[in-house]
């Protein structure tokens, strides 16, 4: 048994292999970028990625099926490019960060007022309110944004206040409201 392994691997074409592995990186890839763009509404580049995605497919899938018999290790570098492609996949989602979220701060009525002046310097709509915690009145901060950057956004509020209660979500829809020109060209 350990022969005929060795043998097999023995006849398996090193460029091919690299090839099938990087380009189902690629598919998976943009097949994970496409679902999350159609989600967030970007339709068109969507379309887009589901072309080269489903291109990418034919070409590699039946490579890979049409040498199945004679080279059966390219089925399992063909799951392994599966695999990496859905982790490549959501980190360069994850770095392209598309998308509105809500961030939702509770702080001290004390430190309401310092948090919403300092994010309003760097550019951000803060919409505040008064509301009432378990043992003390509370101020409630609300802003939206753009994903990109929603760190920057939780930082400043945790310089002012480490204790603060910070809640983001992401949004479907959003309408009106104040995000600055700069930052709606990113959708």
């Amino acid at each position: 048994m350990f022969d005929r392994i060795i043998d097999l691997l023995s006849r398996v074409e090193i460029k091919m292999v690299l090839l099938i592995f990087f380009a189902r990186i690629i598919e998976v890839s943009l097949g994970t970028l496409r679902v999350i763009f159609i989600s967030k509404g970007y339709r068109k580049q969507g379309v887009v990625l589901a072309f080269i995605e489903v291109t990418i497919w034919v070409f590699v899938a039946s490579k890979v099926m049409a040498e199945i018999s004679t080279q059966p290790f390219y089925a399992i570098i063909y799951s392994l490019g599966f695999a990496s492609g859905v982790y490549v996949g959501s980190k360069i989602e994850e770095r392209l960060a598309f998308g509105k979220v809500i961030i939702q701060a509770i702080t001290t009525l004390d430190n309401g007022p310092s948090i919403a002046t300092a994010l309003r310097e760097h550019g951000h709509g803060v919409t505040t309110m008064s509301g009432q915690g378990k043992d003390s009145e509370k101020a409630i901060l609300m802003i939206f944004a753009n994903r990109r950057g929603k760190e920057g956004i939780v930082d400043v509020i945790s310089d002012i206040d480490s204790n603060a209660i910070v809640v983001t979500n992401e949004l479907n829809y959003l309408k009106g409201g104040y995000i600055s020109k700069w930052k709606r060209f990113f959708k």
